[in-house]
C-alpha cells in the first residue's frame, strides 16, 4: 500500500489516486486512471500555472475537474502533484483536506522540512 496516499485511498468513492513528480511520472499510485492522472494532470498543471502567472493570479495550488462520471481533485506542492479520482457525486471535501495534508508532509527541494 502507498505510504503517502494511504489516507486518501481509504476515502469513500476513490477510484484512483496518484502522487507524481514534475515530469509526470508516477511516484505512488493506487487504483484506476493512475497513468492518466500522472501524465495528463501534470500537463494541465503547467498550462494553468502559465495562465495564472501571466494573469497575475499567483501560484496555483489546487485544481478540481468534474467530468461525467468522475470528480478529480489535484493539489500541488513544489514539484509534486497529488490527485484523486472519485465517483461523481461524492463529497470531495475530505479528499481535498487529505491531499492538502499530504502536500504539507512532502519534502520540498531547498526547504529544511523541519516541522
Amino acid at each position: 500500500m502507498s505510504a503517502h496516499l494511504r489516507e486518501v485511498i481509504d476515502l469513500p468513492g476513490v477510484e484512483g489516486a496518484v502522487l507524481s513528480s514534475s515530469d509526470g511520472l508516477s511516484l505512488e499510485s493506487y487504483g484506476h486512471y493512475t497513468e492518466l492522472l500522472a501524465a495528463e494532470l501534470t500537463a494541465l498543471r503547467a498550462t494553468f500555472e502559465r495562465a495564472s502567472r501571466s494573469s497575475g493570479l499567483g501560484k496555483m495550488s489546487r485544481l478540481a475537474i468534474t467530468a461525467e462520471t468522475l470528480e478529480i481533485v489535484v493539489v500541488t506542492a513544489g514539484p509534486y502533484l497529488a490527485a484523486v479520482a472519485m465517483t461523481r457525486g461524492i463529497d470531495t471535501r475530505p479528499a481535498q483536506q487529505a491531499l492538502a495534508k499530504l502536500a504539507l508532509s512532502l519534502p520540498l527541494p531547498g526547504a529544511s522540512n523541519a516541522r
